[in-house]
């Protein structure tokens, strides 16, 4: 479970990301980032891939009545969580 703190900021960094393809830019680093809205917007899929590198971000997001889950995808959660915060889309 995402503690309180960081809930609403990182659904708010979750919306931000457009649905389907899109680029950011994370540590000077571009990034292909494919985001997935489910169920009415209650649940999405972010996998984000170091462009020309290895590097990569993957979760899951989840708002259920009660609260909200993040689950990262074979990293730890901190990673998931530096990435969220710190992207920038540049234009």
């Amino acid at each position: 479970m995402v503690a309180e703190a960081y809930q609403m900021t990182l659904l708010k960094r979750i919306q931000q990301l457009p649905l389907g393809y899109s680029e950011v830019y994370y540590q000077n680093i571009k990034y292909g980032v494919v985001k997935s809205e489910f169920n009415q917007g209650k649940s999405y899929k972010i996998y984000a891939s170091a462009l020309g590198g290895n590097d990569f971000i993957s979760l899951n997001y989840y708002c259920t009545r009660q609260h909200e889950i993040l689950k990262p995808c074979e990293m730890p959660q901190q990673k998931v969580i530096h990435f969220l915060e710190n992207y920038t889309i540049r234009c």
